[in-house]
C-alpha cells in the first residue's frame, strides 16, 4: 500500500503508478472475516434516520469552547466546536506540544484529557511547571499508544476535551500492522472521529510530518478532519505562526502569531512592532509593506540587497517571497522601467523569518530593489501597497482602508497606493495618500 496516496499493489514495487513517488509501497495486512451482524441483504440497509429537508436544517450558530488564547481562537474562527476533529501538524521542535499543553492547562473550567504517546507523564509534568505556576487537577495525563484503552478513559472522565499527541504513535488492537502506518492512522482516526461525533466531544490531534512539509500518513487523515492547521516557524527565529489550511467552522484565511519563549508561547497580538525594525538613519534596500493575512493588517518590512554577479552568472535567492514572483517582478523592471539588472546578483527578504504571499507587497519588493540598485535609502515614513502587473501597472489591492488604517496608527506620514482603487473614503485618515498607476509614479514619488 501507498503511503503516500493509498493506493494498493499485490507486490511491492519501487515508484507508485497512481501519484508517481518513489519508496512508499509498504507492506499491509489485510484482514478478511464474516460480514457484521445486521449487514444489508440484497444491497438494502434499514435506517432510523430520515432525509428531511434543507429548509427544516437548523442553522443556529455552532457554541463554541474558549481556548484562553485569542491567537488560536481566530485561527479557529472563534474556538473549538463540541465533536470537531482538529488536525495540529508542525516540524519536529516547533513547539506544537508547548501550544495545546498550554492551552489545556488555561482551560481550569473544562475537564482535559491528555492521552501523550511519545512522553511519558513525567517529562509532560516538567513542561507544565515551565508553562504555568499554578497547576489544577483538571488536566489528566495518561500515557497510552492503545485506542481502545484512549476509549476506556474517555468513557470513564467524561472530558471535555480530548488532546491526544500525536496520531502516528495510535495503534488499534485488531489490526497487526505497526503504529504509524496507513491502516492504523486510517482505523484510529476514523475510531476516534466516530467517538467524538457521538459524543459531541472536541478531539485536538497532534500530526508528524514529512520531509517535504505535508502532514504523514494517508491524504484521508486530512479528509476526515474538520480542521487542519499547520504551526510553522524558523527554530533559529522566536517568532511561530499557526495558519489554518482546512476549517469547516470559519476561515482558511487567518494566521495566528506567537513569540517563543523559556516560559512557554506568547501572543503577538500587533504583529507590526514585531516586524518592524528601528534604524537611526534611512537605509537603502528597505521599503515597508502594508499586507493582510485574513482580516489582520500589518506591516513588514522588506530587504532587498543588488550586487554585482561576482561569477559571471546572476544569483536570484528569496526567502519569505515567492522566487518565481520575484523573477516576474525583476523582468517587469527591466522591461518597462528600464533598469539593467540581468547581469547582477538580486537577493530578497522578509525581515522576521515570515512567509507573505499577498500580492500587495509586490510594489515595496520593486521598490526595495531600485532602492539598493541605486543605493537611494526611501524616507522611514513612506509606506506601499499594490499589486505590480506585467504591463508596469499598479493594480488594485483588497482591504486598502484597512491598510491605510495600519500605516497611519503607526505614525507613517504617506503611503503609496494603487491609483484605480474606488471607494476609498480620504476624510477618514490623516495619513497622505498617495495614489500611483504606474511604476514610474511611484518611483518618482519615492526619489525624488
Amino acid at each position: 500500500m501507498c503511503r503516500n496516496c493509498g493506493n494498493e499493489s499485490p507486490k511491492w514495487i519501487g515508484k507508485c503508478y497512481s501519484c508517481g513517488e518513489w519508496n512508499t509501497f509498504v507492506e499491509e495486512t489485510v484482514i478478511t472475516g464474516k460480514p457484521k451482524a445486521g449487514a444489508a441483504r440484497d444491497g438494502i440497509m434499514p435506517s432510523n434516520k430520515k432525509p428531511v429537508p434543507v429548509s427544516h436544517v437548523s442553522v443556529d450558530e455552532l457554541p463554541r469552547i474558549d481556548t484562553g488564547i485569542n491567537e488560536f481562537n481566530r485561527v479557529l474562527g472563534g474556538g473549538l466546536v463540541p465533536g470537531a476533529l482538529v488536525l495540529l501538524g508542525g516540524e519536529p521542535g516547533i513547539g506544537k506540544s508547548t501550544l495545546v499543553l498550554q492551552m489545556a492547562l488555561q482551560l481550569k473550567e473544562q475537564t482535559i484529557l491528555y492521552i501523550s504517546g511519545e512522553e511519558s507523564p513525567q517529562q509532560i509534568k516538567l513542561r507544565a511547571d515551565r508553562l504555568s505556576d499554578v497547576l489544577g487537577e483538571h488536566c489528566l495525563i495518561a500515557g497510552e499508544t492503545s485506542v481502545e484503552r484512549i476509549l476506556t478513559h474517555v468513557e470513564n472522565i467524561k472530558p471535555s476535551l480530548l488532546i491526544i499527541d500525536s496520531v502516528q504513535t495510535m495503534a488499534c488492537e485488531n489490526l497487526e500492522s505497526a503504529p504509524g502506518s496507513i491502516s492504523q492512522i486510517r482505523e484510529s482516526a476514523a475510531t476516534i472521529m466516530r467517538v467524538a461525533k457521538e459524543k459531541n466531544l472536541p478531539v485536538l490531534l497532534i500530526g508528524h510530518i514529512t520531509k517535504d512539509g505535508t502532514l504523514a500518513g494517508p491524504k484521508i487523515l486530512e479528509h476526515i478532519v474538520d480542521v487542519v492547521l499547520q504551526f510553522e516557524g524558523d527554530r533559529h527565529y522566536m517568532y511561530r505562526i499557526l495558519r489554518s489550511a482546512k476549517n469547516r467552522f470559519g476561515s482558511t484565511s487567518e494566521i495566528g502569531i506567537f513569540e517563543m519563549r523559556s516560559s512557554g508561547l506568547r501572543e503577538v497580538s500587533n504583529p507590526s512592532e514585531m516586524l518592524l525594525a528601528h534604524h537611526d538613519e534611512p537605509m537603502s534596500g528597505i521599503a515597508i509593506s502594508a499586507a493582510v493575512e485574513g482580516i489582520r493588517p500589518f506591516l513588514i518590512e522588506v530587504q532587498a540587497l543588488v550586487s554585482t554577479a561576482a561569477y559571471g552568472i546572476p544569483q536570484r535567492s528569496s526567502t519569505g517571497f515567492d522566487l518565481r514572483r520575484l523573477n516576474m517582478l525583476l523582468a517587469v523592471l527591466e522591461k518597462r522601467a528600464g533598469f539593467k539588472l540581468a547581469a547582477k546578483d538580486v537577493f530578497l527578504n522578509i525581515a522576521g523569518g515570515l512567509r507573505v504571499v499577498d500580492p500587495a507587497i509586490d510594489l515595496s519588493v520593486v521598490a526595495a530593489v531600485l532602492s539598493s540598485n541605486t543605493d537611494l535609502a526611501i524616507r522611514k515614513d513612506v509606506c506601499l501597497a499594490g499589486e505590480v502587473g506585467l504591463s508596469g501597472e499598479i493594480r488594485p489591492v483588497t482591504r486598502i482602508e484597512q491598510r491605510i488604517a495600519e500605516a497611519e496608527k503607526l505614525g507613517f506620514k504617506s503611503i503609496v497606493i494603487p491609483k484605480y482603487d474606488r471607494g476609498i473614503n480620504f476624510g477618514n485618515f490623516k495619513i497622505k495618500s498617495v495614489q500611483a498607476g504606474k511604476l514610474e509614479e511611484a518611483f518618482k514619488y519615492l526619489f525624488t
